[in-house]
């Protein structure tokens, strides 16, 4: 069986992990009031999504699941830690909605671009450091539960722009690329 249509890798299982993480994370950080433990939890889950894609490209284990299931598993670990976050700093709403507006965007246009011109397109520098700067805004929301406003508004309003730069670049690609 061709390594594409294949379920079970080690990249799958890594990206399922994930998905197990965040009720655990959830717990620790709403529940349990442990913030770095959550916090740590986190960053494991952001390990393992670097090593998934790291071992998928270099161990030629890359799946038609695998492109599903690793994007659902980042947006919902992003999502649910944010809804978290919001309740204890409210201003996180702002990322928050962007990333859901532009995913939303990235998942219609994606989707179409697949339909129509058989083109599956895959994530660029400015939604890598997207990503990056919004899982360190969130670890140092856990981290530092006791962050000062100040501190907590700029790393957000940076993860937020660049959340936005992002947004406008991939908007442009994919509009481009579906007019073509």
């Amino acid at each position: 069986m061709k390594t594409k249509s294949k379920i079970i890798t080690i990249p799958n299982i890594m990206s399922l992990f994930r998905i197990c993480l965040i009720p655990c994370i959830v717990w620790r950080y709403r529940e349990e009031k442990k913030y770095r433990t959550a916090g740590s939890l986190l960053i494991l889950s952001g390990i393992t999504d670097i090593a998934d894609g790291f071992i998928a490209r270099k161990f030629n284990m890359i799946s038609d699941v695998g492109k599903v299931l690793d994007p659902i598993a980042d947006k919902l670990t992003q999502a649910v830690i944010m809804i978290c976050l919001t309740v204890r700093f409210p201003m996180m709403i702002v990322p928050l909605a962007l990333m859901a507006v532009k995913e939303a965007f990235m998942g219609i246009t994606g989707y179409m671009l697949i339909r129509k011109k058989d083109i599956l397109i895959g994530a660029n520098w400015h939604g890598k450091t997207a990503t990056a700067l919004l899982y360190a805004m969130m670890i140092i929301h856990m981290f530092y539960a006791d962050i000062p406003p100040s501190a907590s508004a700029i790393s957000i309003i940076v993860c937020t722009a660049m959340i936005g730069i992002s947004f406008v670049l991939y908007a442009v690609r994919n509009i481009k690329l579906l007019k073509r």
